[in-house]
């Protein structure tokens, strides 16, 4: 995760991005209405029982009068039961509203996330990107459910109450409301403090998400490397550092709760002070000095809870702001508005193609070829030297900056995007499979793939070696990233996917890079199947697997350099030939997994 991102604290309030936020509440408007009534109802009634206790002091008890004793304890009595009732309905509300719009929001985030192309992911670590899906996510909902809606009834309570104050007798008033100048400055000095202790928070929180990613994805390296002494010590540095960050916010809070509880001590003492002096002198009934007390203890109250929702509203515009940036973030590679689609059996060109992952450093340079439908070709090359970039452009993974790539004479990028990959077939080096069982691995949620056709693709790749061994067999639980498999036996099973979804273009990248020579000729015959009536591009650096195709590319320096048959490339005594040399020094021939279509019609 990039640190500097989150070092990043923004405006506490930000209207733009506020009225961004309140988007989310137009959909729930009604029960947003419901809840903002029952909170003011709730607000409403708070102010009802400090007045009945006056009214008791002030008329029933000095009069004796039971009855009417009696009728104020029956209307307290509802009050809080009303209290209680507009409390729930105004909280469950509000907390629902809350988890609808974390829906609504991870899955307008998680519809982003599948339509943004890999440059995107190139230079977002994926730490980051769960980090918006996650933790942000709850941010805002910690506004919705605490902060935007039930501020109005904190701030219905302090309006009421100085208002019952300043009706029941503004003298009095007066001198509660005289420690609100400390409060302001008790409020203003949490507020700023707890801002910057709530930064260094995230800061930290934010190294400790990165640490603990690398260190786990790559845990095996750490063990290799005997580095456990040196991480643990490292994260231990990092972890003591968010406790004392966290240690810090303790005391500002510890601090801040007290001193409001000890200004409205002040404030009571003023009025006892005060108003006992009135009362004594008839001119302040008894009543209204307790109500006055009453409504002091309730008139501190919301400022406190005010000042919490300050945090939820700095958090909340923090993460408002980061997932804004994501879901804005452009899609740059998508269908056209009309797309075209291609008519013909499936030939493809690379007319004149450049291409460069970063501004200036291409890495394929004015490239062209023609693969013909049916047609076997290799591309060889030297580590960087453009043979995946092929795949990955053909895939349109990315786009070209120069130049154009064809499907029977349509560029792809006026093709249907999901229509383009539909083509293809894809076996990997690096193969990835998702938790879930072996027949999902190979089946990837396609409900036409049927079991038996699942079980077919398994048996023509020889996968059933393993598969058959396991104990549940296709329904085996594949752990995350096939952690339980071994790599040549999670290779066999992406060649098992790409026959199962029968593409007319199968692509082999490295595709037999991770499997021994006895699986190696095993997968030979299925791959002849495969490939005997489907248009083949294998990527190799192992040359002696790919003599037989009818046809071999070979790129250097990110240009075409040389293009023929293996025997061809050899007699021309170029790079290939140089290649091959290196390459059969240092290990011994191996089985090609492709033979000349001569030999095998021979």
């Amino acid at each position: 995760m990039s640190i500097h991102e989150e070092d990043v604290v923004g405006k506490a309030y930000d209207a733009r991005l506020m009225r961004r936020l309140l988007t989310y509440l137009h959909p729930y408007r009604p029960q947003v209405a419901f809840a903002l009534g029952a909170i003011l109802a709730h607000s409403l009634l708070e102010l009802v029982p400090p007045y009945l206790t006056k009214v008791v002091i002030d008329n029933f008890i000095p009069a004796g009068d039971l009855s009417g004793l009696g009728l104020v304890a029956v209307v307290f009595l509802l009050t809080l039961c009303g209290s209680f009732v507009f409390e729930y309905l105004q909280t469950s509300t509000m907390q629902t509203i809350g988890q609808r719009i974390m829906f609504d929001l991870r899955m307008q985030i998680h519809g982003r996330l599948n339509r943004l192309d890999l440059r995107f992911y190139d230079r977002n670590p994926v730490g980051r990107l769960m980090t918006r899906i996650t933790t942000d996510v709850d941010a805002l909902n910690e506004l919705f459910t605490a902060g935007v809606v039930p501020v109005f009834g904190d701030v219905f309570t302090l309006v009421g109450i100085m208002a019952v104050l300043v009706w029941m007798d503004w003298r009095l008033a007066v001198v509660a409301f005289s420690v609100l100048p400390l409060i302001v400055l008790i409020t203003q000095w949490f507020r700023t403090n707890v801002r910057e202790s709530y930064r260094t928070v995230r800061i930290w929180i934010a190294r400790i998400n990165a640490f603990l990613q690398e260190r786990i994805t790559g845990m095996s390296t750490v063990h290799l490397f005997r580095r456990e002494a040196r991480d643990f010590a490292a994260f231990d540095e990092i972890n003591r550092q968010h406790r004392d960050a966290n240690l810090r916010s303790i005391f500002f809070y510890a601090v801040f709760y007290p001193a409001i509880e000890l200004v409205s001590a002040l404030a009571s003492a003023l009025i006892i002070w005060v108003g006992g002096g009135w009362v004594i002198q008839d001119t302040l009934t008894l009543g209204s000095l307790v109500a006055f007390l009453l409504y002091a203890q309730r008139f501190f109250r919301p400022i406190s809870d005010m000042s919490e929702k300050f945090n939820v509203l700095q958090a909340a515009m923090a993460s408002s702001e980061r997932i804004f940036t994501l879901l804005d973030t452009p899609v740059q590679i998508a269908s056209p508005p009309r797309p075209v689609r291609h008519t013909g059996p499936g030939a493809i060109a690379f007319e004149h193609v450049t291409f460069a992952y970063l501004e200036g450093e291409p890495v394929l340079r004015d490239v062209s070829f023609r693969l013909e439908p049916g047609e076997r070709v290799a591309f060889v090359g030297a580590t960087g030297a453009g043979k995946t970039t092929i795949v990955n452009l053909l895939l349109r993974f990315y786009d070209v900056q120069e130049g154009r790539i064809t499907i029977d004479g349509v560029d792809i990028r006026d093709m249907n995007l999901a229509a383009l990959r539909g083509m293809f077939g894809l076996v990997l080096q690096d193969v990835h499979l998702f938790s879930g069982t072996i027949a999902g691995n190979v089946r990837l949620g396609n409900a036409s793939i049927t079991d038996e056709a699942v079980r077919a693709a398994i048996e023509a790749v020889h996968a059933n070696v393993f598969v058959d061994r396991l104990p549940a067999g296709l329904a085996t639980p594949v752990a995350e990233r096939g952690a339980t498999l071994s790599v040549g036996q999670k290779q066999l099973l992406s060649f098992a996917r790409a026959l199962a979804f029968d593409r007319p273009v199968l692509i082999l990248d490295e595709a037999t890079s991770s499997v021994d020579t006895e699986t190696e000729l095993l997968i030979r015959d299925a791959l002849k199947v495969i490939m005997a009536r489907r248009t083949t591009l294998a990527i190799a650096h192992r040359l002696s697997t790919i003599q037989g195709m009818d046809r071999i590319l070979v790129l250097h320096k990110g240009q075409l350099r040389e293009s023929g048959t293996h025997q061809a490339l050899l007699a021309a005594r170029g790079i290939y030939h140089r290649l091959y040399r290196l390459q059969f020094q240092t290990e011994p021939p191996r089985p090609a997994l492709v033979e000349n279509r001569a030999a095998s019609s021979a």
